[in-house]
Order: structure tokens, then sequence, then C-alpha cells
């Protein structure tokens, strides 16, 4: 009996991901993408070339393999009929996680128009599309609300990851088969489970993030915080350090900015200065990769703070957290699937949020037990998106 042939791998590529940002949450959903796409061939049987189209970066990528290609996205690689429509026309699937919470209006138009036209590019490519779990929304310009509910329509699969986001792709119109409501990939993201000492001091982990501390993009509050954020912070350190635990308080930066550039956005260089003026607490190191940091946040005791993908990167690996707010994208993640710890700066004061916190931080076990259930009902809503994505990979003739 002959042989049957080899079939040729799946090629699919990975628009609106990262495998070199500073930003560790961008980067920890194209770690977890790739591997949910690796054991989804694992399981059709079919090997996978992975190409992600990827912004410049001084850092070293953090995913690789020898089913991974790294190009450039450039101004002139999207605009070349050669560059990434060709790219779009060779590829079996295109799949775009909007940076986690991109595809949106409020961020300006700019990053939105490169995501519109990326979309059409596969669109005429005639490749699916595939908009794996992210934030959808708010649109508020009429030209951008048709051009989302065009491409939405268009898409094979549109996984929101939160029901707000449900709801935003529901009020543009659109509905068909492709639709689901999923949740946030880094759940799965890898981590090395660190090993626990017994009697040691508690262990209580600090994101502080850069951004909030210098008064957002513009230093104008245009979060709308509700609070005095570095006071907030200044508080939750000296009420821990405090604290007749003895608590071993580790301030863990999830943007690392090497090289002085993109300053008011880096957690590492805020924590590194809390650290100097708290003497005591730990300043964690600068990861290398997501992986790397939730490992290190998986060996945390307690742990709160204001990267949302910090939150989830303790939340997904068993540690009681409090996620501290500043846009609707936490309580669309965490609401969803039933965690009501967050707290929200833009809403409460800071002696109400220093107070959830405490009354969190005393009560960490019923605070686990919580976030084990919301994890489990969050995996199961990922496998949604898993299989609406083998379906698509299923289709790829061979």
């Amino acid at each position: 009996m002959p042989d049957t042939p080899a079939r040729r791998p799946i090629r699919a590529c990975l628009i609106m991901h990262s495998t070199r940002s500073d930003n560790l949450g961008v980067g920890a959903l194209t770690v977890a993408e790739v591997e949910i796409l690796r054991d989804l061939s694992a399981r059709i049987g079919r090997a996978i070339e992975i190409t992600v189209v990827d912004w410049k970066d001084a850092r070293a990528p953090y995913v690789s393999g020898p089913d991974i290609r790294i190009v450039d996205m450039t101004g002139r690689f999207l605009a070349d009929p050669r560059g990434f429509l060709a790219l779009a026309r060779r590829s079996d699937v295109v799949i775009d996680i909007g940076a986690g919470d991109s595809f949106a209006d409020i961020y300006g138009g700019k990053r939105l128009n490169r995501m519109f036209a990326m979309k059409v590019a596969a669109h005429v490519a005639r490749t699916p599309v595939v908009m794996a779990p992210q934030t959808i929304g708010p649109f508020r310009k009429p030209l951008s609300k048709a051009l989302a509910r065009l491409t939405m329509r268009l898409s094979a699969v549109v996984a929101a990851r939160d029901r707000l986001s449900s709801d935003c792709v529901r009020d543009l119109g659109v509905a068909h088969a492709g639709v689901i409501e999923a949740s946030d990939v880094a759940l799965r993201l890898p981590y090395d489970a660190p090993a626990r000492l017994a009697g040691g001091p508690v262990r209580v982990g600090l994101n502080v993030s850069g951004l909030l501390m210098n008064g957002g993009y513009t230093g104008r509050n245009e979060f709308g915080l509700s609070m005095d954020y570095p006071g907030l912070i200044r508080a939750i350190l000296g009420h821990f350090r405090a604290h007749p635990d003895g608590c071993e308080v580790h301030l863990v930066p999830h943007v690392i900015v090497p090289g002085g550039r993109m300053a008011r956005e880096d957690d590492y260089r805020a924590s590194e200065a809390l650290a100097a003026e708290f003497p005591g607490t730990v300043l964690a190191p600068a990861f290398a990769s997501p992986s790397e940091a939730k490992s290190y946040i998986a060996g945390m005791d307690f742990f709160m703070g204001a990267r949302m993908h910090a939150c989830i990167a303790a939340f997904s690996s068993g540690v009681p957290v409090v996620p501290m707010a500043y846009s609707r994208k936490f309580e669309g993640l965490f609401g969803t699937i039933g965690y009501a710890r967050t707290v929200d700066c833009t809403a409460e004061t800071g002696e109400a949020i220093l107070g959830r916190i405490a009354a969190a931080y005393e009560d960490r076990a019923t605070v686990a037990a919580e976030a084990a259930a919301a994890l489990a009902r969050g995996r199961a809503r990922l496998a949604a998106y898993d299989a609406a994505l083998e379906g698509v990979l299923r289709r790829v003739p061979g």
C-alpha cells in the first residue's frame, strides 16, 4: 500500500502580536497564542509555520523556534503589494489579537487605521481572518464604527474576551456563527512554578504602573483617575511594610523599557525609585520574557497591580490578587468570569481602595478560592476559542 503523502504545514500569520514588546502583557498574548497554535496543530496532525508581523524593538525576541519567523512591521512593508498583502495571500489564516485592547478608537486614529488596513488587506487576499480574544471597542466615531462592523462581518472568527466587548459587537450589528465570547489567552501563558519554602515571610507583590505614576501619556490624567495614584502606592507600601505579619514587599514591574526610552511608561524605573524611597522592599529583576515574569509572580502570597497582565499572571498561577483598574478592560475581563475583587481607580477614593486591598489580604485564603473558581470559568471560555480556531485550521487544504 503506498504511503500517504505528507501534508504541507499550515501557514499562520500573526498581526498585532509582539515577540519582543517591552510591555510583557502584549508579549504574554503572543507567547500564549503560539502555545495554542502548536497544541492545535499537534491535535490535527499537521505541522505549522508561524509568521509574526512585529514592531521593531531593541529587545531580543522571547518567542523562538524552527516554526517561528519574525517580519518587521514597517510602513513600507504594509504599503507595498509585495509586502503584507503578498504575505496574507501566502498564509492560510491571519490571526489578529489587537495588542489586547487596541481595537477601539479611544487611542487615536493612527493605530486603529493601521489595524483596519491590515485587516482589509487580509480580506482582499481572501485569507480567513481570526480575531483572537481581545477587548473590542468602544467606537465613538461613525467611520470607525462602520469599518469595525465591516471587518468583523468579514472575519471567520470574532472572539471577544469579555462581556462588555460582546455587547459592543452586538450593538454594531455583527452576528454570525464565528462570533464568540472567550477569555484572555494569557490564562494559558506557560511558567515555572517556584518552590515554596515553609516558614518564610509573607511575600506581597505590588506592580506599579510607570504610566500612572507619571499621570498618563501626557501627564494630564487622561485615564481619569479619581485619586492620587502615587499617593496610594506609597500608602500601600507603608501599610504592608508596617504590617505585623512582617511582610516582604516585592515591587514587580511588567512594562520594562531598557535604554532610557519611553520613560513615562517604564514600570521598572518607577519601581526602582520607590525601592530607594522605601528601603527593605525587594525590587524584582528586569524580566527578559513574560513567562519569566509570571514565574516570579507565582512565588507571591498576595498580589496587586495596575498592569492587567501582571494581575492575570497572578490570577492564573493561584496567587490571590486585587487588580487595580484604570480602564473598563479590567472589570470586563475579571467581572465576566465572576471575579469581583477589582478596585476602580477611576471611581473610588485612595482610602477606599487601600481598605479593600487590606481586607483582601487578611482574607486571602477566601480570595484564592474565588480566583480558582473564576479561573476554571475563564479556561472553559477559552476552550471556545480553541474550538473555533481549530475549525478554521482543519479547513486548510493540504
